[in-house]
């Protein structure tokens, strides 16, 4: 199952999560010190819904900001 939306293409995304230890400069110590970076995903929100499509009805994948702007009509 594809975690794409179906009307503006969002997809999932990669990115890093990055682990800083120590205290602040600014809060008396000698900075954050980057210890760790490992790779992860910003997943879309996806949600099945059913549209209707002429004189039938289906179900599509759409992202939750199409479904908020109203880009899709819910049966």
């Amino acid at each position: 199952m594809a975690r794409v939306c179906e009307l503006c293409g969002k997809a999932p995304m990669s990115g890093s999560r990055i682990v800083r230890h120590g205290l602040a400069k600014y809060k008396g110590g000698i900075g954050l010190h980057t210890t760790g970076i490992s790779k992860r995903r910003f997943l879309p929100n996806i949600k099945s819904v059913r549209v209707k499509d002429g004189t039938n009805s289906r179900r599509i994948k759409v992202c939750a900001s199409c479904l908020r702007t109203s880009k899709v009509i819910v049966k």
